[in-house]
């Protein structure tokens, strides 16, 4: 069983957006950084359409822990201030992969022009014998480049 407080995934480069994207399930999302330690620990605000989320996570970028509670939107409202300065926002396209999905990310603003997706996995096997589709690119799993933290800071 999986543990819940754990996220394993990889990322990706994108080489080309798979065919009719925009029919795929998509939302926009804000989000900002309240926390960030120097272990990369982090603490994350997120609005995603109507959903409000503070998460917590920590660990290296293929399996770290992770902690999230959703918040109303007022509550959103008063920490949302206080990201100043390490923010981004992005579109997010949900496109079903065999058993999985992968969650692609059209940055806008500062990061204007950059593609990645995300692939959450329920264990280390699937993580270790995926096979991306011909539409990935390099991948970019535990890049700091590519971190959203730094995206948002930069």
């Amino acid at each position: 069983m999986k543990d819940p407080h754990l996220e394993i995934e990889r990322k990706f480069l994108i080489d080309k957006l798979p065919r009719a994207l925009d029919r795929f399930p998509h939302k926009e999302i804000a989000q900002g950084y309240l926390a960030v330690g120097r272990d990369k620990a982090h603490v994350r605000l997120r609005r995603a359409g109507r959903a409000c989320t503070l998460t917590f996570k920590r660990g290296p970028a293929r399996a770290r822990e992770e902690r999230e509670i959703h918040l109303t939107p007022a509550q959103f409202a008063i920490l949302w201030p206080a990201t100043a300065g390490a923010r981004l926002t992005k579109t997010r396209y949900y496109v079903p992969w065999k058993k999985l999905t992968i969650e692609i990310d059209i940055y806008r603003g500062s990061n204007e022009g950059l593609m990645v997706a995300e692939v959450e996995f329920p264990n280390v096997q699937t993580y270790h014998s995926f096979r991306p589709p011909d539409w990935l690119g390099d991948e970019v799993t535990g890049a700091s480049r590519y971190s959203n933290v730094r995206l948002a800071r930069d």
